[in-house]
């Protein structure tokens, strides 16, 4: 099924700054895992793309894509576009929202519930 998503129109600017604190927040969450030993997730960036390695050698990707003012997510159960819409941000085609989706694939891949949160705006 896939459902209209109108994206909440953004500048550049508005863009880079929330999703740069979006990849650096989710820095944090794994930051914090690993220092309270509760999964070694081996993240790296560069720019705009956060790439997760985990324990069984699953990756997790997520991309800015600036020109068409959109979040990616690479998965192993697949590739996901989200645009901003009224301080969300949806999958474009089933208007699934961001955080749920990566909390879910991070959960699948790392075999332990791990939850990810939109930052403060």
């Amino acid at each position: 099924m896939t459902v209209e998503i109108v994206p909440t129109p953004l500048s550049d600017a508005q863009f880079h700054a929330l999703t740069g604190a979006i990849l650096s927040s989710i820095e944090a969450s794994v930051d914090a895992w690993l220092q309270d030993d509760v999964i070694d997730i081996d993240a790296s960036r560069t720019g705009g793309l956060l790439e997760m390695g985990f324990p069984n050698g699953s990756k997790l990707v997520i991309n800015t894509q600036p020109p068409l003012h959109e979040l990616w997510l690479a998965a192993r159960s697949g590739g996901y576009h989200y645009k901003h819409v009224g301080g969300r941000w949806l999958d474009t085609r089933e208007g699934r929202e961001f955080f749920a989706d990566l909390s879910a694939c991070a959960s699948e891949q790392g075999g332990m519930p791990l939850s990810f949160a939109a930052p403060p705006i």
